[in-house]
């Protein structure tokens, strides 16, 4: 989700408020414009016809694409869908409220916490370097190690000292 929280201040809400569009709501969720396009052409048709169901879905639409969002649409919460049909719910506006106050409340409180305990499977280590260029061999007590390409252990024969 894109949330700029500075256009939806109180100030720019209240602006908000006076002209609602579908593209405001799109954009939440979406940065590409091709995606938030097609998410609120979904919710544009849900909303003239009440529901929508997606045999009805526009043409210029993919089936599977229109039906990968409206379930998006469903998980966050704007639409529901019982009977085969997609319709608008408001189920979106009071958990998200909700979650704003939780991280009020988090930010609030004086508790400590142990990050390693709440999160005791998360990998602590650093990740090693996966590909790309190789790292210039580490000198160990003042002598370079040698690459197995210059003759290192690797490429001498057994019995080869």
């Amino acid at each position: 989700m894109s949330i700029r929280y500075w256009e939806f201040e109180d100030a720019a809400l209240k602006e908000k408020l006076k002209r609602p569009n579908v593209k405001e709501i799109a954009r939440l969720f979406f940065e590409n414009e091709t995606e938030a396009y097609r998410f609120s052409y979904l919710l544009l048709e849900t909303k003239k016809r009440g529901w929508l169901r997606l045999k009805d879905a526009p043409d210029s639409i993919p089936l599977a694409t229109a039906k990968r969002y409206l379930d998006y649409a469903v998980q966050i919460g704007l639409l529901k869908h019982e009977s085969n049909a997609y319709s608008l719910t408001d189920r979106y506006t009071k958990p998200f409220k909700n979650i704003a106050a939780y991280i009020k409340e988090w930010m609030e409180s004086k508790e400590e916490e142990d990050l390693a305990s709440e999160f005791a499977n998360a990998r602590l280590e650093k990740q090693l370097k996966r590909g790309g260029k190789r790292a210039p061999a580490i000198k160990d007590e003042g002598q370079a190690s040698q690459p197995a390409e210059a003759g290192g252990e690797k490429d001498r024969a057994p019995g080869q000292g």
